[in-house]
């Protein structure tokens, strides 16, 4: 194809992007698209933005309801522009079709050679247990999809450091202002590895792999047709979560796997799975100062089968 055609296709491209609203993928965060993946890319909430590069770095460009429902004359042309271009390409390249594909590229997993033993955490830190927080980030998971589908995230506002969250509830915004809703079903936290830790900028750090098994996909609240993603298809999703919390903090006791935490305002006992306020004096929360908090997580993987 000629230098001219790449150059044109790539703006229009962009201009589509930019212009026509996405149908919202699932998976709080978006990890879970229509393409498998894995490898190396660029994290999500670490240290380049999730919502300057994807969803919520700026409002949608779509026509909400009582508008005038359809799309500029010129959007329609540019998309029948770059169908022309895509089929002229694919027939220009026709002598490669019988090359292997490769999946796009994920995420790329922290260094081992950054990370130290867990056990290096645990000799400074008696009480912390690797297995209780397996269970707590199982817990999180659950929740996180939970509160996808009800779009409303202010329930795990504790948990996530307030840049991630943030890029979180524009994601459930962005979904409820197109009139759509995403479903995650069918989960199943195969594994959860606590790979290992090490201490940055007064922070304690821990990286954990979490495996998991879903279906996911999402429908228009007005029609209940699926506009993404599939009810039928399992997909097998990898992501790495980490976690900070200030160096020094210790562990409070667990009691059966349940993080136990105490209202600051009244000291009534709360645990991970409640909501942001106290239940008994209405105090809103924040662990971050307290316990771990998530503040970044990296899709590693997918595989839909």
């Amino acid at each position: 194809m000629k230098k001219w055609l790449l150059i044109l296709l790539t703006v229009l491209l962009v201009a589509v992007m930019v212009l026509v609203p996405r149908i919202g993928r699932a998976d709080l965060g978006d990890f879970s698209g229509g393409g498998d993946y894995g490898g190396g890319g660029s994290d999500w909430g670490g240290g380049s933005d999730w919502g300057s590069s994807d969803w919520g770095s700026s409002d949608y460009g779509y026509t909400s309801r009582g508008g005038s429902g359809g799309l500029p004359g010129f959007i329609i042309v540019a998309i029948v522009v770059i169908v022309i271009l895509i089929i002229s390409f694919s027939r220009s390249n026709s002598k490669n079709k019988n090359r292997s594909s490769r999946p796009a590229p994920g995420a790329v997993r922290t260094a081992a050679s950054r990370l130290k033993p867990i056990t290096d955490l645990m000799q400074r830190d008696p009480n912390f247990s690797p297995e209780d927080l397996s269970e707590w980030l199982q817990n999180l998971y659950f929740k996180m999809q939970d509160c996808c589908t009800k779009r409303d995230v202010e329930p795990i506002r504790p948990y996530f450091a307030d840049a991630l969250w943030q890029q979180f509830d524009r994601q459930v915004k962005q979904l409820k202002a197109m009139h759509r809703t995403n479903y995650v079903e069918r989960i199943a936290v195969l594994s959860v590895d606590i790979r290992g830790c090490y201490q940055d900028k007064g922070e304690d750090v821990i990286v954990a792999e979490i495996y998991a098994r879903i279906t996911d996909y999402t429908l228009d609240d007005e029609t209940g047709k699926v506009v993404a993603g599939s009810r039928d298809h399992e997909k097998f999703m990898t992501y790495e979560y980490s976690l900070s919390r200030p160096i020094g903090m210790k562990t409070e006791p667990r009691a059966e796997g349940v993080s136990e935490r105490h209202c600051p305002n009244c000291g009534a006992p709360l645990s991970v799975n409640e909501s942001i306020k106290c239940p008994y004096c209405d105090s809103v929360l924040t662990f971050s100062d307290h316990d771990w908090t998530v503040y970044a997580i990296k899709g590693i993987s997918q595989r839909t089968v």
